[in-house]
């Protein structure tokens, strides 16, 4: 009998501890209302793509896009979404995003890094291998830390 609470007891801690180790599965997304009124017949990975941007600025503004959109004047994955210094409680967004998968499947990728609990190095690293070959890259700094 102690054997088997020993055992069961063993089984709990190494179930925890992975509990522990793993992201929370799922990264913060803002509230579907709080969308532009351009996105209302997007794709639902475009509207999640606007939705993570909105509730996680910082996740983005550290990861380059690679669409070729610097041309354009953005300086990150966040700015495909989101204009430059407007990110907050009234952000003004840029439509650029919602006709554009690369940028949309960065959003993505760094939304899945993030809710797997990847820090934000671990996340530039992975978007600049996966993405690199695709076009030049915004001028991003890297993530401090």
């Amino acid at each position: 009998m102690r054997r088997l609470l020993s055992l069961v007891l063993l089984l709990f801690g190494m179930l925890l501890l992975f509990a522990g180790c793993a992201g929370s599965g799922e990264a913060a997304l803002a509230p579907a209302s709080d969308l532009p009124a351009f996105l209302a017949t997007a794709a639902p990975r475009v509207r999640d793509a606007y939705r993570f941007a909105i509730a996680n600025p910082d996740a983005l503004k550290t990861v380059p896009c690679y669409c070729g959109c610097g041309k354009m004047g953005h300086t990150s994955n966040l700015t495909c979404f989101i204009q430059e210094g407007s990110a907050g409680a009234t952000p003004l967004f840029d439509e650029h995003a919602a006709g554009c998968g690369i940028c949309v499947d960065i959003a993505q990728d760094v939304k899945r890094l993030t809710a797997e609990g990847k820090q934000p190095g671990v996340i530039r690293q992975y978007i600049d291998a996966t993405y690199s070959s695709f076009g030049p890259a915004t001028d991003t700094p890297l993530p401090q830390g």
